[in-house]
């Protein structure tokens, strides 16, 4: 059966042009892609991310399974927080990048893509036997509501009466179950556009009842609904990695600058270096050179670079091919096209000029630093 999101009927009530995204009806835009990324940007954006999967692991083994499953240190994750982490393949490639929440010292979620929840859940279940830890998929039965701008935590406490000290004092990256609308709710300082925001989990039955109280709320604020195509506009912006494009199965987070997250220093009770899978292979790529790195690119025509464009160096008639774009897009908020590729080593760095092949014509653009756009502090 087609999974479908509990506010579908909302998105149609709103006119929003829907599109398959991993098999569920989503809606990509309601108005405009500019205005819904610039709303997010100066005010506030209101997202269905009911597609994603959430995955319990719970039990007194969970944080040992985890550290096993993930290549991140789950047991020195505290109760409350949340942590960025990958599942890995034996040859260190990306299966998936998630968000691990601990709930309790037992009681952990695995927020996984939607295009990746199933296999996400069967290496779960996989890798958790041997640990006191049992794999439970809550993804059916839970909706995902984010309210992402500079005004979010405005537009949150307001459905949240007497809730707005705990909601500000939050940190990013961390979570507290907090009433609204007279329900206990888990809400998290979490995103995925670049902006404050935070991120509603909620039972199916609430979910309409949330969106329509977060969109009344968010009205006088400037709020609007947005969709996935704003979403992703957003996320390069920011410089985060889409799984499929900048992550996926031939990818190891090394080459994509992601290394960071891999924890090779973790270790067993006895202060053995711990086993998690994949970690033979990414500690003989840890130090090394890739064959290819991840870069930015600043258009410096009008034409925006695609996923999927070559890469060049060289003049038009001798251009060589040395890399291929993962995701480009006009930025809405820069006011010129950027784009990630990955590249080869040699011309990775900041400042070289190369071009893109957009139908036949190199595009000129040059290596800069991303995240593209930081949102201002204080």
């Amino acid at each position: 059966m087609t999974p479908t999101s509990p506010l579908l009927a909302e998105h149609e009530a709103l006119g929003a042009t829907l599109t398959d995204f991993a098999g569920w009806q989503m809606p990509l835009r309601y108005t405009s892609d500019i205005a819904e990324h610039t709303a997010v940007r100066e005010a506030a954006g209101l997202f269905d991310l009911s597609h994603m999967g959430e995955i319990a692991v719970i039990g007194r083994g969970a944080e040992r399974a985890l550290d096993y499953a993930l290549v991140g240190n789950l047991t020195a994750l505290a109760v409350g927080r949340a942590r960025y982490s990958m599942l890995c393949q034996e040859d260190g490639a990306v299966i998936d990048d998630v968000v691990v929440y601990r709930l309790a010292e037992e009681r952990f979620v695995v927020v996984a893509n939607a295009s990746n929840a199933s296999v996400v859940l069967e290496e779960l279940t996989a890798r958790a036997e041997g640990f006191d830890a049992h794999v439970v998929d809550m993804s059916a039965d839970i909706a995902l509501v984010a309210v992402q701008g500079p005004r979010s935590l405005e537009i949150v406490s307001a459905v949240a009466p007497g809730q707005h000290k705990v909601l500000d004092q939050m940190p990013y990256y961390a979570s507290a179950t907090v009433r609204v609308l007279g329900h206990d709710v888990l809400v998290s300082r979490t995103g995925y556009t670049g902006e404050d925001g935070f991120e509603l989990y909620v039972p199916n039955a609430l979910a309409v009842e949330l969106w329509r109280a977060l969109l009344e709320a968010g009205r006088p604020f400037g709020m609007v609904p947005a969709g996935l195509a704003a979403r992703d506009s957003l996320r390069l912006e920011a410089g985060m990695p889409l799984y499929g494009h900048e992550l996926d199965r031939t990818t190891t987070p090394f080459e994509a600058g992601l290394g960071r997250v891999v924890k090779l220093d973790k270790t067993d009770d006895d202060g053995a270096p711990l086993a998690f899978v994949g970690r033979a292979a990414l500690e003989s790529r840890k130090g090394a050179q890739p064959a290819r790195v991840l870069v930015g690119l600043q258009g410096l025509g009008r034409r925006a670079a695609r996923a999927g464009y070559p890469v060049v160096s060289g003049t038009q008639e001798g251009a060589v091919v040395v890399g291929s774009v993962t995701s480009g897009a006009p930025s809405p908020t820069l006011g010129y096209p950027i784009a990630l590729a990955y590249v080869t080593p040699e011309v990775s760095a900041e400042g070289t000029e190369l071009g893109v092949d957009v139908r036949g014509r190199a595009e000129p653009v040059r290596v800069v630093p991303f995240p593209f756009y930081r949102r201002p502090q204080g």
